[in-house]
């Protein structure tokens, strides 16, 4: 039998937490706003999951949306999240850190992962916005990351499967080299044909539609109009397929 592969899903609400465990995902990574690709959570948020789920909960820092340059004072704010969390009962914390020329910076980085501790951390895809992928995942492993979340470069792991690969290869039993962002089940064989593909990150997302019979007709609350018109939850059926095509690869 292969090594198991762990499957990890982002969720942005209560329900979409509760579904991801009941349908077979192994770990969540617990997230605010899907519209800028995940912002910190609240502590009410994780509170509750906690005590409701026995799989691991990664949680976000990240004090906003946009770029991955921050300030003093954004630093301060993200050391006392992980600081919270982590007395709340985290499992660990995902979060990445450049430069202004686009490098990772190694000595913000250590200092959230000194607040930690013994939890693990993952660096997540700002890698894939930084000036040289494979130095900056170097980078990541001096800090002392547990893992990385990539889509190689790329928008969607399909676009950059060839770096991923690559990164894998690099890696090694170095650091787990997590691929993530437009991850299709389809994708996995020629991943774990490197040899080291050991965990993947995929929504598994889908809409349903809302719960509400009444619609205003002219205000909205949002920059997305179809918001006040659906909720984001997990699709169970792709799950079961990732854990059948998971099953297949390391039977």
């Amino acid at each position: 039998m292969g090594k198991k592969i762990l499957l990890e899903c982002p969720v942005y609400t209560v329900e979409a937490a509760l579904l991801a465990e009941k349908s077979g995902v192994d770990r969540i990574e617990l997230c605010a706003d899907i519209g800028e690709g995940g912002t910190t959570p609240s502590i009410g948020l994780f509170t509750f999951l906690r005590q409701r789920l026995s799989i691991p909960i990664m949680v976000m820092i990240r004090p906003r949306g946009g770029d991955f340059v921050y300030t003093e004072e954004e630093l301060e704010v993200m050391a006392t999240d992980v600081r919270q969390f982590k007395y709340a009962g985290a499992s660990g914390f995902v979060f990445g850190i450049l430069t202004p020329q686009g490098k990772v910076d190694e000595v913000a980085c250590k200092q959230l992962i000194s607040q930690a501790g013994e939890l693990p951390c993952t660096f997540h895809r700002a890698i894939d916005i930084s000036i040289s992928l494979l130095d900056a995942l170097e980078s990541v492993i001096a800090c002392g990351f547990a893992r990385v979340l990539t889509s190689g470069g790329r928008n969607t792991v399909e676009e950059g499967l060839s770096a991923i690969q690559a990164m894998l290869m690099q890696a090694g039993s170095r650091i787990i080299v997590m691929p993530g962002g437009g991850t299709r089940v389809e994708l996995l064989d020629s991943l774990y044909e490197t040899g080291h593909l050991s965990e993947v990150h995929s929504s598994c997302k889908q809409f349903r539609a809302t719960h509400s019979l009444y619609r205003h007709p002219v205000v909205n609350l949002s920059a997305d109009p179809e918001s006040m018109e659906r909720v984001l939850t997990i699709d169970p059926l792709v799950v079961v397929a990732y854990r059948e095509k998971i099953a297949l690869l390391t039977k």
